[in-house]
């Protein structure tokens, strides 16, 4: 990625334009996030409800009060540990800040991504940038510049292509406002990570506790048009042996060794959880482009590294 495509980026996004870019999360939809005109094309391009707020992403620290205020000392040193990288913290907005971003809250996601485009471009454009994943809602989020093209096509102005995105996942969520924090999306930056950060326990969000919208909190998200289904590793060799033959074909995710009937097609991910984290969209968006009637995915580990890919995995598993 040369100047130019920077400078021409930069160009778009202040008259009012599109631009999706890289992260090292997956690839947002960029807009000027005090340019309201701008910021409702995010949510057209996207059939995105008006209500899902949305991250501002900034270039460094220096331009948080712009954005949020009465920011905890606690706020800060999660700032200063974890960013650039891939944590959204949540905060009290400043006034100005337009509600089309917040989902008409008084709370802002803010953060800082790692990416260098994502870098170079937030450090040339000189304010925040809104920007949800590049993709549409409730689909499964790119992690390479071609899903958004094949998600957006002619919606958005420009797509920065930088490849591959590192972590392959969205960001954690953590909600800062109070005294207690409280993770709203779980992410490759786990709670024992945050926890261990600040000396004090941080956990996640009962559904039944009252907490601002998010990013991802949709009952299905991140989730292929085919049929999708989350299974323990003991029940897919007899459920499969049961189906009929108008079941098939039919896909199987898995992690571990299991032995399956010959007629499915296996796709074997690391055992590994970042590894997994990282090509977990990729391999969901590839089979979802290969006409199966069905994608079985086996369960994964129910430990803290792998939370924020059970979180995914539940949802992309949900009904349409």
């Amino acid at each position: 990625m040369n100047t130019a495509d920077i400078k021409k980026a930069v160009s778009i996004l202040r008259s009012g334009g599109l631009v999706a870019f890289p992260t090292e999360t997956v690839y947002g939809l960029g807009a000027d996030a005090r340019n309201e005109a701008a910021v409702r094309k995010i949510f057209r391009a996207k059939e995105r409800p008006y209500d899902h707020p949305l991250i501002v992403h900034m270039a460094d620290l220096s331009q948080l009060n712009e954005w949020a205020c009465e920011v905890p000392k606690q706020a800060i040193h999660l700032a200063e540990t974890f960013w650039p990288g891939p944590l959204t913290i949540v905060l009290k907005k400043q006034t100005h800040v337009l509600q089309v971003v917040t989902g008409g809250q008084d709370s802002v996601g803010v953060r800082i991504p790692r990416h260098p485009i994502a870098q170079a471009l937030l450090q040339a454009f000189g304010s925040g940038v809104a920007a949800p994943s590049a993709n549409k809602f409730t689909h499964i989020s790119p992690t390479n510049a071609a899903a958004v093209r094949e998600e957006l096509g002619s919606s958005v102005d420009l797509v920065l292509d930088g490849g591959d995105c590192a972590v392959g996942l969205e960001s954690t969520i953590i909600d800062m406002r109070r005294d207690e924090p409280v993770i709203l999306r779980p992410g490759m930056i786990t709670a024992e990570m945050l926890s261990t950060a600040l000396g004090k326990q941080v956990i996640l969000a009962r559904q039944d506790t009252p907490a601002p919208r998010t990013p991802g909190m949709h009952h299905l998200h991140y989730a292929p048009t085919t049929a999708t289904r989350l299974m323990a590793k003991y029940e897919l060799p007899d459920y499969l042996q049961a189906l009929n033959k108008e079941a098939f074909p039919i896909a199987v995710v898995t992690h571990s060794q299991i032995d399956l009937p010959p007629s499915v097609h296996r796709v074997m991910l690391s055992n590994e959880a970042r590894q997994y984290a990282h090509d977990l969209y990729h391999t969901l968006r590839s089979l979802d482009h290969q006409g199966f009637k069905g994608i079985l995915i086996e369960e994964v580990p129910n430990t803290p590294e792998w939370e924020a890919i059970r979180d995914r995995l539940k949802k992309a598993s949900g009904s349409r």
